[in-house]
């Protein structure tokens, strides 16, 4: 949600924190501000708006020094404002910066008001700084005040302090939110995550729930939730600091939408060989565990929710096993029956999601059989916690709106499928192997899909001053035609719907007119038929029908829709990711030619850390 950047250096740092911060852009945030700690001194900037604008006020009023914290803030308490961004400051002598929410704010506020502090703005962070100033007006240096200071905090927080008196000092503290360590020559920084530091390391520490760090130029010291000195292992990104670069794509969604068939490739790669699943792809033991399962239970939020949806469909027609689909802001708060032998699924691109990572932990308690995580950050809090991980590996994704993120989910609880009707023993051999080989094939039918964004480029232009959308699908399409709706509404601020298109006729039908786009998903399955029926309920209405299909579907189509994507699919298998690729291709183009903010769509964020 929000981005911490901080940095302890004999250098100045500025340039450090201001260019992490643009590397954290892709979480998505309303305000901007820096603190630097220079001859016992604080220098503050900060802003509503971009970072851009943070780095126009340093042009102006540059801050010196070689220790200091940067953040983005994502409104939670108190709308978006200068006043409202961080960092925070109290008694002009200490600067905090927050990710998370803290849930005693109130009382907290209430309790150091009577001690004498005002509060400025309306967020509940700036509780957290007072405390820490209150604490070290007790003769607490900074790493004591900030280890008594959380013990008081109730919620989830990522926080990084700094103060005037104690030059060069860091302190950081998790709970709930994500950290990291960044080790380098003479010099320690702290982030959200590790993007921000790959231009200045490649060695980092990934903070457990309830560490507490003091950093240096030269040195650094952990503490545990206990108090004690802990030791937390040094590992080494592989990943380019250039990775985060846009290159030739005018912005990262496109980019992202273009990288999916080395994505899928790359998730594919050393778990499938001669037609078969290769053993224990979820990890060590995981195939004894796979076999004892009876039921699934997947737990997701947003994009990845949609995901599960079409791997309901696969598990229960492949591998012949019930499944259930669940929001995991929905699920955490209720008592759910757990039938015996029910694997839990939970799905997050970011693996910080603070639903999903909620429903892990409750779930690790309510008798599930194991949980698994099928996740694109290998350091990260969901991977770590889960019994068993499938990796997406899709590479970093910065745009907003999920695209190969998405597609690489699919892929990977496909292999679940697969892996579990081999297992179980519910799907002849042969077809297994030939749906298997089929996987290898996916990538190069992803790239026939992108070859058609010319196509959708000039689809989109029907698209451009419309106000409303409806798309529907029947099957495990459906799910495809509720992610299509959700990119055209997230980047281009159209309102767009997803309805089984057998719906229709019992409500949405009322809302079709010349003025509503109809956009219907159309794979070459036994549903063809139906879904046709409802095309032509559309049509009779007057509505603008637009279908995009398997290219096998065309001969049934064409007689009643001249407007027809042509998708090679490569059967029905891979026909849910295959025919996602037209529908990210035409919210891209659309929101392109609104002249919306593609990659950091108003008031969303990339990873959404807090509830």
């Amino acid at each position: 949600m929000c981005g911490i950047v901080a940095a302890s250096a004999h250098r100045s740092v500025s340039e450090i924190l201001t260019s992490g911060l643009r590397a954290l852009e892709y979480r998505g945030y309303d305000s901007a501000g820096i603190a630097i700690q220079h001859d016992n001194a604080l220098g503050r900037l900060k802003t509503q708006g971009k970072v851009k604008d943070l780095e126009a006020l340093l042009a102006e009023t540059p801050l010196p020094g070689h220790c200091g914290i940067a953040h983005t803030r994502w409104a939670t308490h108190g709308e978006p404002s200068t006043i409202n961004a961080h960092p925070h400051v109290s008694g002009d002598t200490v600067a905090l910066v927050h990710n998370g929410i803290i849930e005693n704010h109130d009382e907290l506020r209430e309790e150091l008001q009577g001690a004498g502090y005002e509060f400025e703005s309306q967020t509940d962070t700036e509780v957290m700084v007072h405390l820490v100033h209150q604490l070290l007006s007790e003769g607490n240096d900074l790493f004591a005040a900030v280890r008594k200071a959380i013990k008081r905090l109730h919620g989830a927080y990522a926080i990084a302090v700094v103060c005037a008196s104690e030059p060069g000092v860091i302190v950081g503290a998790r709970e709930g939110s994500p950290m990291v360590l960044g080790i380098g020559f003479d010099e320690h920084y702290l982030a959200s995550d590790i993007h921000p530091l790959l231009p200045v390391t490649n060695r980092f520490v990934y903070l457990e729930e309830g560490d507490v760090v003091r950093l240096t130029t030269n040195r650094y010291e952990i503490r545990d939730r206990a108090d004690e000195p802990a030791d937390r292992p040094v590992t080494e990104a592989d990943l380019a600091a250039d990775a985060a670069q846009r290159g030739k794509f005018r912005h990262y969604m496109q980019k992202e939408i273009f990288e999916q068939p080395l994505a899928v490739a790359e998730t594919l790669e050393g778990r499938i060989v001669g037609g078969r699943i290769l053993p224990n792809i979820l990890g060590v033991g995981a195939d004894d565990i796979l076999r004892q399962v009876k039921q699934v239970h997947i737990v997701a939020c947003g994009t990845s929710f949609h995901a599960g949806l079409v791997a309901r469909y696969q598990l229960e027609d492949l591998a012949r096993i019930p499944c259930s689909v669940e929001v995991a802001s929905e699920y955490r708060y209720r008592n759910p029956v757990v039938p015996e032998n029910t694997l839990f699924v939970t799905i997050s691109q970011s693996g910080e999601t603070a639903d999903t990572l909620a429903a892990l932990r409750y779930a690790k308690d309510s008798g599930y059989l194991a949980t698994v995580a099928i996740c694109n950050v290998p350091e990260s809090s969901v991977v770590r916690e889960a019994d068993l991980v499938l990796m997406t590996r899709a590479g970093l994704e910065i745009g907003v709106a999920s695209t190969k993120a998405f597609t690489t989910q699919l892929v990977a609880l496909q292999l679940l499928v697969l892996e579990l009707a081999q297992l179980k023993e519910t799907v002849d051999p042969g077809q297994l192997s030939s749906w298997t080989r089929a996987l290898s094939q996916l990538p190069e039918k992803i790239n026939k899909a992108l070859d058609l964004d010319s196509r959708i480029e000039l689809l989109a232009e029907r698209f451009v001053e419309k106000h409303h959308a409806l798309f529907l699908g029947r099957g495990s399409h459906y799910p495809i035609a509720m992610e299509g709706a959700l990119k055209l509404k997230e980047i281009s601020y159209i309102h767009a719907e997803a309805y089984p298109a057998g719906e229709l006729k019992h409500g949405p039908l009322a809302l079709v007119d010349y003025d509503m786009p109809v956009v219907a998903v159309a794979p070459n399955n036994r549903l063809l038929k139906k879904l046709i029926s409802n095309i032509e309920e559309v049509r009779a209405r007057g509505g603008e029908m637009y279908v995009i299909a398997d290219a096998e579907a065309l001969g049934s189509l064409k007689e009643h829709h001249g407007m027809i994507i042509e998708v090679d699919t490569g059967g029905a298998l891979l026909a849910p990711v295959v025919l996602s690729i037209p529908l990210q291709l035409l919210a891209y183009h659309v929101a392109v030619l609104r002249g919306t903010d593609v990659d950091q769509p108003r008031n969303l964020a990339k990873s959404v850390t807090v509830e």
